[in-house]
């Protein structure tokens, strides 16, 4: 008997088959195929369950084959034996990971897979997480350690936010100052100064190895020309003096803060107080050494250039600055991601853009985002009131910002990334959610913010919206597979949060 029931996958895969019985997992079962793959899955399961396969021509088969799906899809079948195929690499080490999430404890502690079969692929292509580690710092295994969790839910990029007004965050051997006078310092959580830090360049590069090996994309973001009060405290001949606005004021008496003073490390909260010097040929000279030095160092194809809260530069300059600096990444041969405000300006053709307004845009906001369409690029979707994972889930929760509302795990689901902007839906990259750190002082703090609402996101970005005829993206069973996602992120030492929206599976 065939019984067509949801799995407890996370995304949602595009077809899926439950059969009756199950396939024990034991010591005998052996892995083969893939070397990586192989030597991937032996290891995940050993840590999940004390068992350890073995490598041999029996059990599991892992493979790759184009023909059998779109790009970083797969098919997973599980009957007496096991065979994942991916139409790429990439494709075999989601199928992997789906794999990994059916694995489970019966009632009597006994582990196997319920039998299955399997056929997915993406939705969209650009699938990810921005980690901001200027306002708080995290180690290199830290980042690596959420590179892995992104990956296990089939993410695909790690945008890394490595510079604002609160620190600078690469060594540069161009401007070796900025890792010396502009990384010194971080706000906690409490808006006080912390220690600071920076990646060297071996740092940042095992960053990016780590990452490729989980077919993840480290997308870097030095943000310009705004959220640069950092820079003028190693070089001060580029930054302008910071100009204070209303809501920088109102947001300083209201949380203790003191406001930004120039030379003085910065670490409140307000923004759109800071800009480079637009007119100055210097500071081009400086951000074509830093663009090359990332481009050398980066292999992806992106160069994020920022471009947000420019309050401080006046709409002229900000549109010449946009204009230029987008250029220099293209001439780089990268692609130039940036904020949607970049979007007033004539970005360079083919430019990315990043819109992090609201689920209902303003008239602004939206034509901003439409200008990269117009120039030949994409936009990437990141709500504030919907993607961000630093947004309150619930009112009193202690960690987190309010600004763009309350976002609990609905309301991070129950949205269609196609219906916000007035854009056919190939010019969307896909998803991004953000982690601003404000309020993060460590990774436990992190997790607390990200979990589970982060796996609405994945399933927003992965998987299509079900329709009477077809299995996919659906509101209805989605609290359940989440709540079985509790076993494995426990396993995996993830501290989440466990909001009461959701009913949380112990095995």
């Amino acid at each position: 008997m065939v019984l067509p029931l949801p799995l407890p996958v996370i995304p949602a895969p595009v077809s899926s088959i439950v059969e009756e019985g199950m396939l024990p997992l034991t010591a005998a079962l052996g892995v083969h195929g893939d070397p990586a793959a192989t030597t991937l899955l032996i290891d995940a399961i050993a840590r999940r369950t004390g068992i350890r396969p073995a490598q041999d021509e029996t059990g599991i088969s892992l493979r790759v084959d184009p023909a059998i799906a779109a790009a970083e899809g797969y098919t997973l079948t599980i009957a007496d034996d096991v065979e994942v195929t991916g139409a790429d690499a990439a494709g075999l080490f989601y199928g992997i990971q789906t794999l990994l999430q059916l694995l489970r404890q019966d009632e009597h502690g006994s582990w196997g897979w319920s039998r299955a079969r399997i056929e997915d692929a993406p939705r969209f292509d650009y699938r990810g997480v921005m980690l901001d580690v200027t306002r708080h710092f995290f180690t290199v295994d830290e980042v690596k350690t959420v590179i892995d969790r992104c990956a296990a839910l089939k993410f695909n990029h790690l945008h890394l936010h490595l510079s604002d007004d609160q620190g600078w965050r690469l060594h540069v051997d161009s401007w070796p100052l900025l890792s010396e006078l502009s990384s010194t310092a971080s706000a906690t959580g409490d808006g006080t100064t912390a220690g600071g830090g920076c990646y060297s360049r071996d740092d940042y590069r095992a960053i990016v190895a780590h990452a490729a090996s989980r077919h993840v994309t480290i997308v870097p973001e030095i943000d310009m020309p705004g959220h640069t009060h950092a820079i003028g405290l190693a070089y001060p001949e580029l930054a302008e003096d910071p100009v204070m606005n209303e809501h920088l004021l109102d947001d300083a008496e209201r949380l203790g803060q003191e406001l930004p003073k120039a030379g003085v490390p910065y670490t409140g909260w307000g923004v759109g107080h800071s800009s480079l010097r637009i007119r100055n040929e210097r500071t081009y000279d400086f951000i074509r050494d830093v663009l090359t030095e990332l481009a050398e160092m980066t292999p992806g194809p992106y160069l994020h250039i920022g471009g947000d809260e420019s309050l401080g530069t006046s709409p002229e300059d900000f549109a010449y600055f946009i204009a230029r600096v987008t250029g220099i990444v293209t001439e780089l041969g990268k692609t130039p991601v940036a904020w949607h405000e970049a979007g007033a300006a004539d970005v360079a053709p083919g430019t990315v853009g990043q819109y992090w307004g609201l689920l209902e845009p303003s008239p602004e906001h939206a034509a901003h985002a439409a200008r990269f369409v117009e120039r030949g690029g994409r936009v990437i979707l990141s709500p504030a009131d919907a993607a961000y994972l630093d947004i309150k889930p619930t009112a009193d929760f202690p960690l987190g910002l309010a600004w763009a509302g309350i976002v609990d795990v609905h309301r991070a689901y129950d949205w269609e990334p196609a219906a916000i902007l007035d854009l056919p839906t190939e010019a969307i990259a896909g998803i991004e959610a953000p982690l601003w750190t404000e309020t993060v002082s460590c990774l436990t703090d992190a997790e607390q913010l990200m979990y589970p609402r982060i796996a609405a996101i994945a399933e927003l970005a992965w998987s299509t919206p079900a329709t009477p005829d077809a299995e996919g993206r659906d509101s209805g069973s989605f609290g359940e597979r989440l709540g079985r996602m509790a076993p494995l992120w426990r396993a995996d030492g993830i501290r989440f949060h466990p909001t009461t929206e959701i009913v949380w599976s112990e095995r």
